[in-house]
């Protein structure tokens, strides 16, 4: 059975995770207070509805505990943002991940039960900056505060060698999980697989022990 999902907020955000999710084939609820954003995702979603989320009455109307998972993507409001999450708490809603604007606001939510929180802007700002820095990063996926999974181009300095010569794992700390080389892709590669200039390394790690790791072996 397909998932079925509800995006409460239709801004950037909310409207593009709304998008998304409906184009994987999924059964999309879009909610907002705006009544010309819901006429805009009324034919993109499979139900649009004005309404305001801070009002239990209207989340029972929608019968919002029968959905898989709730997306709160309310702008600044940030009262809102908690009343809804706090709301949809108390209905029993299986899993709520919400949009915060700062720490503070994500301390609340996490308390008051969000399952996760995310900092969009704070986050793509982060991924911006890291991509910028290093001539070598192609992607960066940050897991934690201290951890992230990178796309590192293999450099001339590294042509030929084997993740066994470079040793990485024992002096970085780090696992390369797969190696892209044009359109293949190689996953848990072996110890002796060679390494070509250009592949694309998939690597996992600390993010001190990432950019040790750019500096000494990558150039």
């Amino acid at each position: 059975m397909k998932k079925q999902f509800a995006v409460i907020g239709l801004g950037r955000f909310g409207g593009s995770i709304c998008r998304a999710l409906t184009e994987e084939g999924m059964d999309v609820l879009a909610i907002d207070m705006n009544e010309d954003r819901v006429n805009e995702f009324s034919m993109i979603a499979s139900h649009a509805v004005v309404g305001d989320t801070t009002d239990e009455s209207v989340l029972k109307s929608l019968g919002i505990r029968n959905f898989d998972h709730v997306i709160v993507a309310i702008g600044d409001d940030i009262q809102s943002s908690i009343l809804t999450t706090l709301m949809l708490k108390e209905l029993g809603v299986n899993k709520i991940t919400v949009k915060a604007q700062n720490d503070y606001h994500e301390k609340v939510l996490l308390k008051i039960g969000a399952d996760h929180v995310v900092h969009p802007e704070r986050d793509m700002g982060r991924r911006i900056a890291h991509n910028i820095v290093s001539n070598n990063v192609l992607d960066y996926l940050e897991l934690s505060d201290e951890h992230s999974i990178v796309e590192i181009i293999a450099s001339e300095r590294i042509d030929g060698k084997s993740i066994l010569d470079m040793d990485v794992r024992a002096r970085y700390g780090l696992n390369i999980v797969a190696i892209k080389r044009g359109n293949d892709i190689n996953v848990s590669p072996q110890a002796d697989e060679s390494i070509q200039k250009g592949d694309i390394l998939i690597v996992i790690g600390a993010d001190s022990d990432i950019s040790r790791f750019e500096r000494k072996i990558l150039g």
